[in-house]
């Protein structure tokens, strides 16, 4: 049999977001590589570019987002109100197919 040793996974490392934003701005105004600065601070190039499309210039601003946020509170609201003219209707005809028919022996 076989048995493969398994090696101890590393401890998750977590970083500031100040740290974060800083490693964005240093790539931003230096233009350096990115790879050459992950490798300065000590991080993987991968985080670095997962921070650059969070924190970097590209990203969307806060009132972006409040406005793409009031798009979809206007959509759903709109969309509530069919749902709730749709179920109104539903109930009606429930109701006419609820009733006893005249034509029916008791």
């Amino acid at each position: 049999m076989n048995v493969k040793e398994q090696k101890p996974k590393r401890a998750k490392r977590r970083f500031a977001e100040q740290f974060r934003r800083d490693a964005v701005a240093l790539v931003e105004s230096t233009g350096q590589p990115v790879m050459a600065i992950a490798r300065q601070l000590g991080i993987s190039h991968w985080n670095l570019y997962d921070w650059i499309e969070v924190y970097g210039r590209g990203a969307q601003s806060p009132a972006a987002t409040i406005e793409d946020l009031q798009r979809v509170i206007t959509r759903l609201q709109r969309e509530k109100e069919s749902i709730q003219t749709e179920r109104d209707v539903l109930k009606k005809a429930l109701g006419i197919l609820a009733k006893p028919s005249r034509n029916a022996t008791p």
